[in-house]
Formats: C-alpha cells, sequence, structure tokens
C-alpha cells in the first residue's frame, strides 16, 4: 500500500513501539491532519492502514497521509494529555474540537488558608495558591486524593464544615484526617504534611521516601513502634501515589528538552518542548555525518536551531559543551529574555531527557526502516559492490547447528520495501558429515536455485553468502552447474575481533577483499540483511533441534503414535523424565499398555 507523497505505511508500522504515545499524521504540505492517542502505537496506527477499514472519514483521511509523527510517553495518561495539548494547539481538521480548559480536573492547594486542603477542582486557575494537573479524568484526580488522604491524613472537607466542628468527624475515626478542625495536630506538623503531600505531586518522590524512612528509624529507635509501623504503611502507600499522580505540574515555566542520539555516521535531535508545564510533543532533526564527537555535534546544531528563533528561558541539554555560556549569552540576546542552557542530575527534568532520548533512538530506528532509506542503502551498495544498477532483490544464506546437529540453512529476502519475509526459507540439511558448512551451503543453494532456474522464484540481483572464501567457491559452483547467472555475488566474513563494522567482503572475480567504512550505508544494510540470515537460522536450528531431542527417540517404538507420544510428554514433561520412570510409572500414562511400557523402557535402556 503506497499513499501520496511516497509515503509507504506498511514500512512504518513495521518500525512502531508497542509503547504508549502520540502519533501525528501529515498531509503534502506537512500539516498536522490528525492527531490520536495510544496504549499501542504499533497496533493502533496500523488500524488506520488495513484493506477492511470501511468509515468514510478514515478512508478519506488515510488518501491524505503522506507522512506520519510520533512521540513515545511514559504511559497511557501522558498520552491522554499530550494528544490534547496538540490538538489545541494544530487544531487538526479531522480530529473533533469540544474541549477547553475548564473540561480538565486539576488539584488545587490554597496557600492562603491556615490548615488548607488539597481539593478537587474544575474551572479558571486565577485563584491563589498551587494548581496540580491536569489530570485525563475527575476519577483519577479522586483517586490520588483518595491516597494522599491515607498517607497524609489531610483535611477534605469544606471551608464552611471545616470552621463550624466542636468534635471529629469519621474520617479522623478511620484514620484519613489529622482533625486539625479541633486541634489534634499543630500548624507546623499540618504544614510538613501539606508540603509533603505537594512534593508527591511535583514528582519528588524518593524526597518525600528518604524523608519518611528517616522519621521511621527515630521512631523506632525510641521504641515508638505504632508510629513507626505508621510511617512503614506510609512508604508503602507511596508507591500506588506514584502510579496515579499527575502528568506535570502546573507552572509558568518554558523550556525545551534536547536529545542527542547516534548510529555510526547518522544522528538525530530531538527537542521535547515544555510550555506553561505541559509536554507539547517533541520534533526530530538528522543530521549528516562528519559533525565530530557528540557535544560537538550538539552545540552545531542548538547554535543552527535556536539562531533562527527564539529561545525558551530554559535549554536542558544531556552533555555538557565548552561554549554553552557563549551560546546562552547569544540566545538570551537575541530573545529578549535569560536563556540558560541545563544539564540535570536529578528530578523531573531529568525523566523529561529520558523520554526525549527515547524518542530520538526511536526516530532513528524508523527513519532505517523507511522505504526511502533502504533505497538509498541498496543505491549504495550497488556503489560498494561494483554493480551495474542498485539491487533490487538481495538474497542472503546462513548455516546454523551444534556441533553438526540439526542443521538449517536459512535464506532471507530484502527488497526496496526491507525484508519480504513471506519470501523467507529454511532447508533441513541431510546426508552430509557433522560440521560440513561447505556441503551445507552447496546443498541449501542447490535447492534454491534450481526452484529460480524453473521460474518459480525470480533472479536475485544480489547473492550474499555468511563466510569467507570458502562458502564463495561453494556458491560459485553450483551456480555454474545449474547454469545460472546473478549480476554479484559476495561473501560476507567477520573481522579478526568479529566485532560489527569489521567485516570483509569477498566478490566472485576480486583479487581481495572489499572492506567498506564502518559508517558506510551500503554496510549497515549488508549487516542488517546477514544478521536476519543469521536470526532465522538460528531459530529454525533451535526449533528443529527441540523437537528432535523430544520426539526422535520415541518416534521409533513400535507401536508408539503421535498420540502416546504427546501424553507421555505431557505426563513426564521432556525425554529425561521419560527415561528415568519405570515401566509401572509408564503404564500409568493414558493408552500406555503394560507391553507397551516394557517396549518403551527397553528401547531407552538397550543395555539394561
Amino acid at each position: 500500500m503506497q499513499n501520496a507523497g511516497g509515503f509507504d505505511p506498511k514500512v512504518f508500522v513495521s518500525s512502531l513501539p508497542t509503547r504508549p504515545g502520540v502519533y501525528r499524521m501529515l498531509d503534502a504540505a506537512g500539516e498536522i491532519i490528525y492527531v490520536g492517542k495510544a496504549k499501542n502505537l504499533k497496533n493502533r496506527v496500523s488500524s488506520y492502514f488495513r484493506a477492511d477499514v470501511v468509515a468514510p472519514k478514515v478512508v478519506a483521511m488515510v488518501r491524505l497521509v503522506c507522512g506520519c509523527e510520533i512521540t513515545i510517553t511514559n504511559s497511557d495518561t501522558e498520552a491522554l494529555i499530550l494528544e490534547y495539548n496538540l490538538i489545541k494547539k494544530h487544531k487538526p481538521r479531522y480530529n473533533i474540537l469540544l474541549r477547553d480548559d475548564k473540561s480538565f480536573p486539576y488539584l488545587y492547594v490554597n496557600s492562603t488558608q491556615e490548615y488548607p486542603r488539597v481539593a478537587f477542582y474544575r474551572g479558571t486557575r486565577r485563584l491563589p495558591g498551587r494548581f496540580f494537573g491536569p489530570y485525563p479524568n475527575s476519577h483519577a484526580v479522586r483517586e490520588t486524593l483518595h491516597q494522599l488522604q491515607k498517607l497524609f491524613r489531610l483535611r477534605n472537607c469544606e471551608d464552611s464544615y471545616f470552621r463550624n466542628r466542636s468534635r471529629p468527624c469519621l474520617q479522623h475515626q478511620i484514620e484519613r484526617c489529622s482533625a486539625p478542625c479541633v486541634g489534634l495536630i499543630s500548624r507546623e506538623d499540618y504544614a510538613a504534611d501539606v508540603g509533603a503531600a505537594v512534593a508527591v505531586l511535583e514528582g519528588r518522590n524518593e524526597e518525600v521516601a528518604r524523608d519518611l524512612g528517616q522519621r521511621m528509624e527515630a521512631h523506632a529507635e525510641k521504641l515508638e513502634y505504632e508510629k513507626a509501623a505508621a510511617l512503614r504503611d506510609q512508604l508503602a502507600a507511596l508507591k500506588q501515589v506514584q502510579a496515579n499522580q499527575i502528568v506535570s505540574s502546573v507552572s509558568d515555566s518554558d523550556l525545551d528538552v534536547v536529545a542527542i542520539a547516534c548510529n555510526p555516521g547518522d544522528y538525530c535531535v530531538a527537542v521535547m518542548h515544555i510550555r506553561g508545564g505541559r509536554n507539547l510533543g517533541t520534533t526530530n532533526f538528522f543530521l549528516r555525518a562528519g559533525l565530530g564527537e557528540e557535544p560537538e555535534t550538539l552545540s552545531a546544531f542548538l547554535a543552527q536551531y535556536y539562531l533562527s528563533r527564539e529561545a525558551p528561558s530554559e535549554i536542558v541539554i544531556p552533555v555538557a559543551i565548552e561554549d554553552s555560556e557563549v551560546l546562552a549569552d547569544t540566545f538570551t540576546e537575541r530573545a529578549g529574555h535569560k536563556v540558560s542552557l541545563h544539564r540535570p542530575s536529578r528530578g523531573v527534568k531529568v525523566r523529561w531527557l529520558q523520554m526525549t532520548l527515547e524518542n530520538a533512538q526511536q526516530a532513528l530506528k524508523m527513519r532505517d526502516a523507511t522505504h526511502a532509506s533502504v533505497m538509498q542503502a541498496m543505491e549504495a551498495v550497488g556503489v560498494a559492490l561494483s554493480m551495474d544498477k542498485p539491487p533490487a532483490r538481495i538474497e542472503c544464506f546462513d548455516i546454523s547447528h551444534t556441533s553438526g546437529e540439526a542443521t538449517v540453512a536459512s535464506c532471507v529476502v530484502f527488497g526496496p520495501e526491507g525484508p519480504m519475509k513471506t519470501d523467507y526459507r529454511r532447508f533441513n540439511i541431510e546426508g552430509l558429515s557433522p560440521g560440513d558448512d561447505y556441503g551445507a551451503m552447496r546443498q541449501a543453494l542447490t535447492r534454491r536455485y534450481r526452484r529460480v532456474v524453473a521460474g518459480e522464484v525470480p533472479v536475485p540481483d544480489l547473492l550474499l553468502i555468511d563466510g569467507g572464501l570458502g562458502q564463495l567457491a561453494q556458491a560459485q559452483a553450483v551456480l555454474a552447474e545449474i547454469g545460472l547467472v546473478i549480476p554479484q555475488v559476495a561473501g560476507v566474513a567477520k573481522g579478526a575481533d568479529r566485532r560489527p563494522g569489521q567485516e570483509r567482503l569477498f566478490l566472485l572475480g576480486a583479487e581481495g577483499p572489499t572492506i567498506l567504512s564502518p559508517d558506510s550505508r551500503a554496510l549497515h544494510l549488508i549487516q542488517r540483511v546477514r544478521d536476519e540470515a543469521h536470526r532465522f537460522a538460528i531459530t529454525g536450528h533451535r526449533g528443529r533441534r527441540a523437537k528432535a531431542r523430544t520426539e526422535s527417540v520415541l518416534e521409533e517404538v513400535p507401536g508408539l503414535g503421535p498420540r502416546r507420544r504427546r501424553e507421555l510428554l505431557k505426563q513426564f514433561g521432556g525425554l529425561q523424565a521419560i527415561a528415568g520412570a519405570g515401566v509401572e510409572d509408564l503404564t500409568q500414562v493414558r493408552g500406555i499398555s503394560r507391553r507397551l511400557a516394557e517396549a518403551i523402557y527397553e528401547h531407552l535402556h538397550p543395555s539394561s
């Protein structure tokens, strides 16, 4: 399925993670036409591009999609809030815009009260005090309030009720309130509990946990075990609060979080935009190679990026850079307000930085898997291997066995869209001496390319063999024997210490090996194809070996058919347990008579 503008959803979806996040559909002009959230990005995005989609709105939108961007989040809640922020900012035409700020609930702490309460709030945020949120729904707010009351015993009653109490209410009886209304807790102690609750809402859980732990130990040393136990319970409940707390604390701060991910020759810089304390998503930038080390590359990016736009008041960076002061002064002068470059060591900014890095790494992964990237790599392979034109079909063979046991050969196929898994094939190798890799390669190639000669399978433009000159000679002999011409054949041998990037390529007719640069796009594709062939071979070998070790010996027992073999394996769990069983034990299995049990026992113990 190829969409407008060359966007290939099949290739894009194949590289998506199964993490929660937000996706943005783009049209030919690069405008966002739809924003959605997902618990599982791979499953949700793929649902738009299925052949059985009949909803008119979805069909009309998909026809316009020329690109898609994603932002990974840490939770479903963060995805929901980010979706809301993006919809409000961009107003995509295929999203329904019904909500404004008042539709999302917050937690509110009134700083002017002597005994403030943490309350559910909906509406304008112009009151004195602190707001935390937004939350996705009222249930999330009330659940958080419930946990905070269990933790810190804060009051939840209205002010009019609070001012007219003469004795503690039921909330105090069930240990959900410290009863400040009747003076059962001092103003200072209550303020400490409110401060701890605010710290939890701000994400400073470790600090609160450390303080609770110290207080617990202090009470235990004084033999105040009931108070120590209460603090112990608070520590346990704190973990529940962490799972339900807010996405971000509302503030007036604006900042960008910048992270860089790199592969040999490729860099991706992700910028996460935090405005008013809210995450507005990430923007990814791909940089060309040759920019030096990571700090130097990041410094060059920051200069180019923020000299063309106004910088926020703070820029969070992952590594220290030498010219950070010069950059900060320059950005401050151009923006007209103070701009600082900051490398955090703890707190919520470190978590934002980690999230941004994950998005950069995922963007690099998806970029490498896209149709355009594969085509560029194909062109690079054609140049590197002196081919007349870029290969459109690459096949690669590998052999896997354990000391000659259960030998399996694999054949994987790559095309312009990447892996063509429906064309993958495995070959069970038979009739050879254990460990005869050359013979195994010859047998697999013969079986494969006789089908090619017969017209059942297309002829590849490039044949890769995992191995050196010996394996390459087997390929040459097989092709000459069956009369097949393949434009280029190469053996891919590992380097001296078997590290990626040191591969040597042996070509038919070449005097010596071809060694490509570690950052070569051609080498990256060849490595990817070779590794896929290796994975596919190992998977087949392990499956064949496991089957042989659990069934082959039993298959030789006369009268023991598939159903009884399954019953044996189900009863004992494996061949080793069956071999350790006596005749009486074997007769306990359904369908196994005494005569058959004796035959099984004698077959497994021939020297007895």
